[in-house]
């Protein structure tokens, strides 16, 4: 009985000391940067690089695709482990750019919270929005990062307003910035009631934190020039005026987001952001199937994948599975069923993660993300359980906005070019869709970029050149409907219909009277934008 005991409340501890959360933005706010310093100060690297930096400091570490450090942008969602004090992270760094939105959607599925980091200048940028809407359905507690602080920024009060208005959520200040831009040189922590000053000499030094007895407190003007002093104490006279306080149940529910100021390159006001998410963030919370809501205190060990990365080893054809744990007290070794197909797998080698970096997973915990390398048995949205059948609902896949022909440009190479396909469709950078007449592949993509960035990994990965050209089709729909309609509709339709990578049926449309005319000649067959996956 006392084992019992001494079991549960070390899976208690286990699970509440953890921490998985996403960072999301606008490209170039400097989520990435952001991420690396995380890494700093959680202990997992010596030296932080950055995207835009020269030499060595440029290797960051979520950005490790050949394209990635190319471009200076996130291509691709990576997920990193660490702990910070007490407390274990499970961090995961998004794409900013809106081509490759579908990846992120998918993978704010499997975090608990999300850091959303702003650009000083610029404020609630498009993609900003559109993230945080599906932040929104999914009700996840926002925290705001206000980066870039040292650079020249909006009125502090109008990004506030701003985020407000835009975003219709409450902000509550967690920490005020004294100066901007060249003026820069700290924050007053507001929780903490502490003076943090930046260091400028040194990109990766800890700022410098004096504790004081609230404003009035003489050593504030031993380090703050008298206009700046002045400056601040009417900003937050104002503030305390017209911005609520810091309410830990609201922020919870997700109708209030604490906002903290810094500026990640220079590593200032990550570490209070990172005290935040220790002290405030919610701990690994219970995940929706079609049957019953899972639990993490639950015993048996059940997970979800949300992604599929391939070749994150070039030299070897790998194909890892991101994989959510959403309960129990997962051990190496473990036999878990693919609820999809009814196997049993022994899990022998899970992974953690440090972006690109990996070590065996000796154990994992509910709200661990752990990678579980697999030749495609691993889908996006599968579940794995001991052995009970449960779906985990909820993981979206999208309708592409641009489809594109493709071929190899060696006829010869035809086989290698499905092959490829396939295994881009199954990581969810691209959908697939083999036309019932013809021969060919049809790809489908969100974003115009995702086609460069297939094209070149193609050629990268497997040694073959290829060709997008423009095809014919415009959107992409999901058919359901009764059995016998539905075959009448594909014979009635043979050149406009054709198979995804699941072998689903999907309608190819050119026009807007294309889904009108089925609305009108088939009533009963539905044209879906999205599919769960899940089967």
């Amino acid at each position: 009985m006392s084992e019992k005991i001494s079991k549960n409340s070390m899976s208690h501890n286990e699970i509440n000391r953890r921490r998985t959360f996403a960072i999301i933005s606008h490209p170039d706010a400097g989520k990435t940067t952001l991420t690396e310093k995380f890494l700093l100060y959680g202990g997992a690297i010596q030296l932080a690089g950055q995207v835009r930096a020269k030499g060595d400091s440029r290797r960051t570490r979520s950005d490790f695709m050949k394209m990635e450090q190319d471009r200076g942008i996130s291509v691709s969602a990576s997920a990193m482990s660490f702990d910070f004090h007490s407390n274990r992270f499970n961090l995961v760094d998004t794409p900013g750019h809106s081509d490759f939105s579908e990846d992120t959607y998918r993978t704010l599925t499997a975090v608990d919270s999300a850091i959303m980091v702003i650009d000083g200048a610029k404020g609630i940028e498009s993609q900003t929005r559109k993230l945080f809407e599906v932040c929104r359905l999914r009700d996840l507690p926002i925290v705001t990062f206000c980066n870039k602080m040292d650079r020249e920024s909006r009125d502090i009060f109008e990004i506030i307003d701003e985020i407000q208005e835009n975003l219709a959520i409450d902000v509550s200040p967690a920490s005020w910035p004294i100066g901007t831009g060249k003026d820069f040189i700290g924050c007053y922590d507001l929780l903490n009631n502490t003076l943090e000053l930046m260091s400028r000499k040194d990109r990766n030094k800890v700022s410098q934190s004096i504790k004081i007895q609230g404003l009035d407190d003489p050593i504030l003007k031993n380090h703050i020039p008298e206009d700046l002093y002045i400056k601040l104490l009417e900003d937050l006279e104002f503030a305390r005026e017209l911005l609520p306080s810091f309410d830990h149940h609201a922020f919870l529910e997700g109708t209030q987001t604490p906002i903290w100021f810094g500026s990640a390159i220079n590593s200032f006001g990550v570490q209070e952001l990172m005290n935040g998410i220790a002290k405030y963030a919610p701990k690994p919370q219970s995940q929706k199937t079609l049957t019953r809501t899972i639990q993490p205190e639950d015993e048996k060990v059940t997970g979800f994948v949300f992604k599929v990365q391939a070749n994150m080893d070039p030299k070897h054809r790998d194909r890892v599975a991101f994989v959510r744990v959403s309960s129990g007290h997962f051990k190496r070794g473990m036999k878990l069923t693919q609820v999809r197909s009814k196997k049993p797998m022994t899990i022998s080698n899970p992974v953690l993660f440090l972006a690109n970096d990996r070590e065996i997973a000796d154990e994992a915990w509910a709200g661990d993300i752990i990678g579980i390398p697999n030749h495609g048995q691993l889908r996006i949205g599968d579940t794995l359980t001991e052995g009970e059948v449960l779906k985990v609902t909820g993981i979206p896949s999208f309708a592409p906005e641009l489809l594109q022909t493709c071929r190899a440009g060696d006829p010869l190479k035809a086989k290698h070019l499905e092959k490829a396909l396939t295994q881009f469709s199954e990581e969810g950078a691209a959908k697939v869709f083999k036309p019932s007449i013809g021969s060919g592949f049809i790809v489908g993509v969100v974003g115009a970029l995702q086609f460069e960035v297939l094209a070149s990994r193609i050629e990268l990965e497997y040694g073959l050149p290829v060709k997008f050209e423009a095809s014919q089709f415009t959107s992409a729909r999901w058919i359901s409907g009764p059995k016998t309609l539905v075959e009448k509709f594909i014979s009635n339709n043979p050149s406009q219909t054709g198979r995804d990578n699941d072998g689903d049926l999907v309608y190819l449309t050119r026009i807007q009277w294309d889904i009108d005319r089925v609305e009108r000649d088939f009533p009963e067959i539905k044209l879906n934008k999205t599919k769960e996956l899940m089967i």
